[in-house]
């Protein structure tokens, strides 16, 4: 449990004490929460589908959080390629510990971005319809964090070069972002698009969290919480066991 404290309190001063890390992640979901939810606001209330604002911003949190979360294995490749990560495998403890904290430390700074894109939405005029389900969501927070950094981890144990991990992992949450549901709602959506989205876990994140937010959803707020549990623990599986084959 030491090994699992000191590495997860790695991650999170290793955030805290980087004010331009903490800035540059916030820039681009306030862009896109504040240029997409005054911009398409009116043309969302003309169709009949209410404040966009209120909509978009569930899926702004989930944006940070995957971009936060997903990227924290780079991470391991920059460890690898200072030595760090050398000097962490070597010591007397186990692998699987090494992965955990690392992951969790990623998922817990991932987790506090969204918060605080959370609270500045608020800030520029959102509302959830409950404060009561406020705890539930930033759980569901956490379990998407947790979720795209074990996502991060697995792809970081099979790579050793940086700009590879880059392209690898931008082909990947573009995708998983804009067919998410994150910017539109997925209902009426062409049965090609429909299919894609069912296939994307962040959906169901997002789904979830409008779900308790704004008390809409597309899937349902008991399978959303039943396919992230599944979709976690597979991931958190294949980190682990990818991180423990990685040779120095």
């Amino acid at each position: 449990m030491k090994t699992i404290y000191i590495l997860w309190l790695r991650q999170f001063k290793r955030y805290i004490r980087s004010k331009s890390r903490i800035v540059g992640s916030l820039a681009q979901p306030l862009l896109f929460l504040l240029s997409l939810g005054y911009g398409f606001g009116p043309v969302f209330q003309r169709a009949g589908q209410g404040n966009y604002l209120e909509f978009l911003a569930p899926g702004i949190v989930g944006m940070s959080i995957i971009f936060t979360s997903i990227f924290s294995g780079m991470e391991i490749i920059w460890d690898r390629q200072f030595g760090f990560l050398k000097e962490t495998l070597v010591a007397p403890v186990s692998r699987l510990n090494i992965m955990i904290g690392r992951t969790l430390g990623g998922a817990t700074v991932a987790t506090f971005q969204g918060v605080i894109v959370f609270l500045i939405s608020m800030l520029a005029g959102f509302r959830p319809v409950s404060p009561i389900l406020i705890l539930p969501a930033v759980l569901v927070m956490a379990v998407i964090s947790l979720l795209f950094t074990a996502l991060g981890t697995t792809v970081a144990s099979l790579l050793d070069d940086m700009q590879g991990f880059q392209l690898i992992m931008n082909f990947l949450v573009m995708p998983l972002f804009f067919l998410s549901g994150a910017l539109f709602p997925l209902q009426g959506l062409p049965k090609t698009i429909d299919l894609i989205a069912s296939f994307d876990p962040l959906s169901y994140g997002i789904d979830a969290l409008r779900a308790l937010l704004i008390n809409l959803s597309h899937f349902g707020l008991f399978t959303d919480v039943i396919v992230l549990t599944a979709v976690t623990l597979a991931f958190l599986f294949m980190g682990s066991y990818f991180f423990t084959k990685i040779q120095i």
